[in-house]
Protein backbone atom coordinates (compact mmCIF):
# COMPACT_ATOMS: atom_id res chain seq x y z
CA UNK A 1 0.00 0.00 0.00
CA UNK A 2 1.28 3.47 -0.82
CA UNK A 3 2.04 5.94 1.92
CA UNK A 4 -0.49 8.68 2.49
CA UNK A 5 0.55 11.91 0.79
CA UNK A 6 -0.35 15.42 1.82
CA UNK A 7 -2.46 16.98 -0.91
CA UNK A 8 -3.02 20.71 -1.33
CA UNK A 9 -6.18 21.93 0.39
CA UNK A 10 -8.11 22.32 -2.89
CA UNK A 11 -7.06 18.83 -3.98
CA UNK A 12 -8.69 16.60 -1.39
CA UNK A 13 -9.87 13.44 -3.19
CA UNK A 14 -13.55 13.54 -4.10
CA UNK A 15 -13.44 9.99 -5.51
CA UNK A 16 -10.79 7.28 -5.19
CA UNK A 17 -10.26 3.70 -6.29
CA UNK A 18 -7.37 1.25 -5.83
CA UNK A 19 -7.11 -2.25 -7.20
CA UNK A 20 -4.23 -4.71 -7.49
CA UNK A 21 -3.82 -6.75 -10.67
CA UNK A 22 -1.88 -9.85 -11.62
CA UNK A 23 0.87 -9.10 -14.16
CA UNK A 24 -0.93 -10.45 -17.24
CA UNK A 25 -2.09 -8.83 -20.47
CA UNK A 26 -5.72 -9.43 -19.47
CA UNK A 27 -5.21 -7.23 -16.41
CA UNK A 28 -4.37 -4.24 -18.61
CA UNK A 29 -7.71 -4.62 -20.38
CA UNK A 30 -9.56 -4.98 -17.07
CA UNK A 31 -7.82 -1.93 -15.56
CA UNK A 32 -8.53 0.21 -18.64
CA UNK A 33 -12.23 -0.69 -18.69
CA UNK A 34 -12.62 -0.21 -14.94
CA UNK A 35 -10.97 3.23 -15.07
CA UNK A 36 -13.19 4.44 -17.91
CA UNK A 37 -16.31 3.15 -16.15
CA UNK A 38 -15.37 4.79 -12.83
CA UNK A 39 -14.43 8.16 -14.31
CA UNK A 40 -17.75 8.19 -16.19
CA UNK A 41 -19.66 7.29 -13.00
CA UNK A 42 -17.78 10.02 -11.13
CA UNK A 43 -19.15 12.65 -13.53
CA UNK A 44 -16.35 13.04 -16.09
CA UNK A 45 -17.44 11.01 -19.14
CA UNK A 46 -15.65 13.48 -21.46
CA UNK A 47 -12.31 12.41 -19.91
CA UNK A 48 -12.98 8.64 -19.83
CA UNK A 49 -11.17 7.96 -23.11
CA UNK A 50 -8.05 9.82 -22.01
CA UNK A 51 -8.06 8.10 -18.62
CA UNK A 52 -8.48 4.70 -20.29
CA UNK A 53 -5.55 5.43 -22.62
CA UNK A 54 -3.30 6.58 -19.77
CA UNK A 55 -4.18 3.56 -17.62
CA UNK A 56 -3.53 1.27 -20.56
CA UNK A 57 -0.10 2.76 -21.31
CA UNK A 58 1.04 2.92 -17.68
CA UNK A 59 -0.26 -0.57 -16.84
CA UNK A 60 1.38 -2.02 -19.97
CA UNK A 61 4.68 -0.45 -18.92
CA UNK A 62 4.28 -1.92 -15.43
CA UNK A 63 3.58 -5.31 -16.97
CA UNK A 64 6.49 -5.25 -19.43
CA UNK A 65 9.13 -3.37 -17.46
CA UNK A 66 8.10 -3.49 -13.80
CA UNK A 67 6.67 -6.89 -13.05
CA UNK A 68 8.20 -9.61 -10.93
CA UNK A 69 6.93 -13.16 -10.65
CA UNK A 70 4.33 -13.44 -7.92
CA UNK A 71 4.04 -9.66 -7.40
CA UNK A 72 1.01 -7.57 -8.31
CA UNK A 73 0.81 -4.09 -9.80
CA UNK A 74 -1.63 -1.49 -8.48
CA UNK A 75 -3.81 1.03 -10.30
CA UNK A 76 -4.98 3.98 -8.20
CA UNK A 77 -7.40 6.59 -9.53
CA UNK A 78 -8.24 9.81 -7.70
CA UNK A 79 -10.45 12.71 -8.70
CA UNK A 80 -9.94 16.03 -6.93
CA UNK A 81 -11.53 19.40 -7.55
CA UNK A 82 -8.80 20.18 -10.06
CA UNK A 83 -7.51 16.95 -11.61
CA UNK A 84 -7.85 13.27 -12.34
CA UNK A 85 -4.75 11.42 -11.15
CA UNK A 86 -3.82 7.97 -12.43
CA UNK A 87 -1.12 6.05 -10.57
CA UNK A 88 0.33 2.67 -11.49
CA UNK A 89 2.71 1.09 -8.98
CA UNK A 90 5.00 -1.88 -9.63
CA UNK A 91 7.74 -3.69 -7.67
CA UNK A 92 10.71 -2.72 -9.89
CA UNK A 93 12.00 0.55 -8.46
CA UNK A 94 15.36 0.21 -10.20
CA UNK A 95 13.75 0.37 -13.66
CA UNK A 96 12.76 4.00 -14.10
CA UNK A 97 10.77 5.04 -17.16
CA UNK A 98 11.93 7.60 -19.67
CA UNK A 99 10.80 8.95 -23.01
CA UNK A 100 12.75 7.65 -25.97
CA UNK A 101 12.46 7.86 -29.73
CA UNK A 102 11.29 4.53 -31.11
CA UNK A 103 12.38 3.51 -34.58
CA UNK A 104 9.61 3.31 -37.18
CA UNK A 105 9.87 -0.48 -37.41
CA UNK A 106 9.79 -1.05 -33.61
CA UNK A 107 6.61 -2.44 -32.08
CA UNK A 108 7.29 -0.93 -28.64
CA UNK A 109 8.71 2.26 -27.18
CA UNK A 110 5.95 4.82 -27.67
CA UNK A 111 3.99 4.48 -24.41
CA UNK A 112 5.51 7.41 -22.55
CA UNK A 113 5.42 9.56 -25.67
CA UNK A 114 1.66 8.99 -25.64
CA UNK A 115 1.44 9.67 -21.89
CA UNK A 116 3.44 12.87 -22.35
CA UNK A 117 1.15 14.01 -25.18
CA UNK A 118 -2.12 13.28 -23.33
CA UNK A 119 -1.37 14.09 -19.68
CA UNK A 120 -1.00 17.60 -18.32
CA UNK A 121 1.65 16.28 -15.96
CA UNK A 122 3.32 12.93 -15.32
CA UNK A 123 6.20 11.62 -13.29
CA UNK A 124 7.71 8.93 -11.10
CA UNK A 125 7.64 8.58 -7.32
CA UNK A 126 9.89 6.11 -5.51
CA UNK A 127 8.38 3.68 -3.02
CA UNK A 128 9.99 1.59 -0.31
CA UNK A 129 9.65 -1.33 -2.70
CA UNK A 130 9.16 -0.36 -6.34
CA UNK A 131 7.90 2.84 -7.89
CA UNK A 132 4.73 4.67 -8.84
CA UNK A 133 4.32 6.26 -12.25
CA UNK A 134 1.54 8.82 -12.35
CA UNK A 135 -0.27 10.98 -14.89
CA UNK A 136 -2.67 13.84 -14.25
CA UNK A 137 -5.40 15.44 -16.32
CA UNK A 138 -6.52 18.94 -15.32
CA UNK A 139 -10.26 19.34 -14.84
CA UNK A 140 -10.28 23.14 -14.71
CA UNK A 141 -8.78 25.75 -16.99
CA UNK A 142 -5.05 25.46 -17.52
CA UNK A 143 -2.29 23.32 -16.06
CA UNK A 144 -1.33 26.10 -13.59
CA UNK A 145 -3.33 24.30 -10.89
CA UNK A 146 -1.19 21.21 -11.44
CA UNK A 147 2.02 23.27 -11.37
CA UNK A 148 1.02 24.72 -8.02
CA UNK A 149 0.28 21.27 -6.58
CA UNK A 150 3.64 20.01 -7.90
CA UNK A 151 5.50 22.80 -6.07
CA UNK A 152 3.57 22.15 -2.87
CA UNK A 153 4.13 18.40 -2.86
CA UNK A 154 7.89 18.21 -3.55
CA UNK A 155 7.47 15.10 -5.72
CA UNK A 156 9.79 13.97 -8.47
CA UNK A 157 7.96 14.87 -11.66
CA UNK A 158 8.28 15.39 -15.34
CA UNK A 159 6.09 18.19 -16.63
CA UNK A 160 5.06 17.95 -20.21
CA UNK A 161 5.39 20.86 -22.57
CA UNK A 162 2.43 23.29 -22.64
CA UNK A 163 -0.19 22.50 -25.25
CA UNK A 164 -0.19 24.92 -28.16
Amino acid sequence: MTAARALPDDSAPLHEDRLDYTPTARSVTLARRRAARLVTAWGHPHRAGEVALLVSELATNALIHGSLRGRLFRVHLAVTGGAIRIEVSDPRGERLPGIREAEQDECYGRGLVIVDAVADRWGVEPRTVGKTVFAELALQAGPHRLAASRQASGRTTTTRRPRV
